[in-house]
This record gives C-alpha cells, sequence and structure tokens, in this order.
C-alpha cells in the first residue's frame, strides 16, 4: 500500500519549519538531533532526504485545514509535535537498548546514553519554544496558551504510557485491557493530540477540539495494531525488520498478549517460558505456532480494522468538507492496512 499523497503535499513546509526552530543553535548537542531527524550523518554531513514519515505533524496541518485555517498558520504547531515525538523516540531507543532506527544507529549507539538523554530533553524543550512562533501567524494569545497546556499534557500522557510499557516487561500477566490501556496514552495520545492542536490553532470551537481528539486517538489505535502484526509477520523487504523481529526482542505486543490471554495448558506455559529465557530460532517458530492457534494474528487485524471504522464514525459527526474527509478516509485507510 503506498503513502497517501497527502504526506507529500505538507513535507517540504513542515521540514523547513522544523529547520527553523534549530537555525540558531550550532552547538554539537544540536546535531545529534539533527542527525537523529535524518538531516545529517554521525560526521555532520548532510544527507540526502528526511527521516520517517511526518504522521503527525501531517494530520495536524490536515485538521487545521478541515476548519477553514490556511496550514501555514499551523505550522508552528505541526511542527512542536513532531519535536516532541522524536524527543520520545530518542529516549525510547535509550531505554530499549535499541541500536538501530530508520536503518542505521541510534543517537544513544553513536554518542552514548548520557548524551542521548541530553539530545531527547533538548527536543523535547525546543517543541514549547517552537509554538511561541504561533503568534508570528496572528494565532490568538488565548489559543496559545491552549495549545501549550494540550502539548504538555498529552507529553504527559506518553510517559505514563511508556512507564506502562516498561513495567510490562517483568510480567506475563498482562491483559488485552492493560495493553490498550497502555498503547493509548503511549501512541494514541500524542496522534489525537497532533489533530486537536490543528483543529484549536485553526480556530475550530471545543467540540469540534474534542472530536478531532477521538478521531485521532482510533487513528492512533489503528497505527500501534498495524505496527505489532508488522513487528512479527511484515514483510522484511518494506519494514526493514526480519519476521518475528518484535518476538525475539520478546516484545509483549497485542498479539503475544493476546495468545498469553487465551493459550492455556502446554502452550501458554511454553509461550511464558521462551518470554522468561530468550528466543532462538527454535523457540520462534514455536512462538508462531502458538500464536496462529490462538488466532491472535486475525484478532489483532480484526482490531485494526474497528479502530479504523470508528474513526470514519468520528469524520462523520464532524461533517467534514470534501476534501477533508476524503483525506482522512485515506490515512485511516493506510494506517489500518500499511505494509510499512
Amino acid at each position: 500500500m503506498k503513502l497517501p499523497s497527502v504526506f507529500a503535499r505538507y513535507r517540504a513546509e513542515i521540514d523547513a519549519e522544523l529547520s527553523l526552530a534549530l537555525a540558531d543553535y550550532d552547538s554539537p548537542l544540536y546535531d545529534m538531533l539533527r542527525y537523529h531527524l535524518g538531516w545529517v550523518d554521525a560526521q555532520g554531513n548532510r544527507q540526502p532526504g528526511p527521516a520517517g514519515k511526518a504522521l503527525r505533524p501531517t494530520l495536524c496541518l490536515l485538521a487545521g485545514e478541515a476548519v477553514g485555517a490556511d496550514y501555514r498558520a499551523v505550522l508552528p504547531a505541526a511542527a512542536a509535535v513532531e519535536l516532541v515525538h522524536n524527543f520520545s523516540l530518542i529516549h525510547d531507543d535509550v531505554q530499549d537498548d535499541d541500536r538501530e532506527r530508520r536503518h542505521r544507529p541510534t543517537v544513544w549507539a553513536v554518542w552514548g546514553k548520557p548524551q542521548a538523554i541530553n539530545a531527547g530533553t533538548a527536543m523535547r524543550v525546543l517543541a514549547g519554544l517552537v509554538l511561541h512562533r504561533l503568534s508570528e501567524r496572528g494565532v490568538p494569545a488565548e489559543r496559545q496558551l491552549e495549545a501549550q497546556r494540550l502539548l504538555d499534557e498529552s507529553c504527559l500522557r506518553l510517559i505514563e504510557g511508556q512507564y506502562l510499557d516498561i513495567s510490562f516487561e517483568a510480567r506475563l500477566d498482562v491483559n488485552v485491557s492493560e495493553y490498550l490501556q497502555m498503547v493509548e496514552l503511549k501512541t494514541a495520545v500524542l496522534i489525537a493530540c497532533s489533530l486537536e492542536l490543528g483543529a484549536l490553532v485553526g480556530g475550530a470551537e471545543l467540540p469540534a477540539v474534542h472530536a478531532f481528539g477521538e478521531l485521532g486517538r482510533n487513528l492512533g489505535l489503528a497505527f500501534q495494531v498495524r505496527d505489532d502484526l508488522l513487528g512479527i509477520w511484515g514483510d522484511e523487504a518494506k519494514t526493514g525488520k526480519p519476521v518475528g523481529s518484535d518476538i525475539r526482542r520478546r516484545k509483549k505486543s497485542l498479539p503475544i498478549v493476546y495468545a498469553l490471554e487465551r493459550a492455556e495448558g502446554a502452550a501458554r506455559a511454553a509461550l511464558a517460558e521462551i518470554y522468561r529465557s530468550g528466543v532462538d530460532d527454535r523457540a520462534l517458530a514455536t512462538v508462531l505456532g502458538i500464536l496462529d492457534a490462538s488466532g491472535a494474528r486475525a484478532q489483532a487485524e480484526r482490531m485494526a480494522t474497528a479502530c479504523c471504522d470508528r474513526a470514519r464514525t468520528e469524520m462523520a459527526r464532524l461533517a467534514l468538507p470534501v476534501e477533508a474527509r476524503r483525506n482522512l478516509e485515506e490515512m485511516a485507510v493506510f494506517l489500518a492496512n500499511r505494509e510499512f
């Protein structure tokens, strides 16, 4: 499935806004941020293209346009939410000991964990500073203040989700309900925030802002459930990760949590033991067999589709302009069915 065309529509201006956020900072600290964003290599040499899909800023700008605003006025909010997202990725890589992201070494793998923590924290502070540029775009002061509160609260919820995710590492009794609570905080909250910020800065009334948030929450859940599917059954040529990569990391993604909850007897005991002791090729095959027997893949696919359907319901309630609804529907289908 191709990346929806709307991603390309805003990309150059999103990157320009992010570049402006870092333009006045020349300490080597900020080279780590530029490296993480895909602009330079580890030696500081320019790279040919950006990293990541820019999902969150794209949704932010889509929401701004959907409520009748010029998306250029919303660009500082879009840049801010993307900086918060990348702050979380840098710290997440440190906490998970991940040495690779987007097909190259992570910030900590190049500069060490203490400096990576500095880089991630700097990224988060820059996000707050970027929001101040909304005044230059004619956004009223009260909406700027509300945007700052919304971004801060969403960031706090994201960290709560990361706390839960780390706490799950020591548990084998995590159930699907707990898992969904965790990913709603860790993933869906910031995607919801992206749409809420766009609507808020674009001039929407609070009921509409909240409706955009609910739309984003369901898009975020669809995104994460699909991510969990790709982490186990994704095509390596498209994802860059081998089949079963999340299993090898003993990650408690949705299919694993579902199987632990549903499997019985010897199957559950085998799955639990593998997740306690480690995963070699033989254990990987065992886990994949248990997942197949439990119906975990089909259940995750149904959940991704259900989240997509709920997002469409929220779109209908918003009475969006035709083009805005078409773009958001295309986005929902992509998030629930993407292959990378």
